[in-house]
């Protein structure tokens, strides 16, 4: 049986600009992460308003807003360019 091989987690989480992430993964790659391909889907439609985009905080290796708003952290390194 193999184990299942994850993307690593997100260590710290830092506000950019318009709608872009800087997030700092457990392995020591820093990347960018733009969630604005995602902001037209219901359940991140209030990340539209910057103010409570801004409020993104590192959690439970991914990145959330509060005890609704989150995104997978597998897309999230996925997804996210190299510096």
């Amino acid at each position: 049986m193999n184990p299942r091989v994850m993307n690593p987690r997100v260590e710290k989480v830092k506000y950019v600009d318009h709608h872009i992430l800087e997030i700092l993964f457990v392995n020591g790659e820093s990347k960018l992460f733009d969630a604005s391909p995602y902001l037209n889907f219901p359940i991140y439609q209030q990340l539209q308003d910057q103010g409570f985009f801004r409020k993104a905080k590192a959690a439970n290796g991914t990145v959330v807003w509060d005890d609704f708003t989150d995104f997978d952290p597998d897309l999230l390194y996925l997804e996210s360019v190299k510096k």
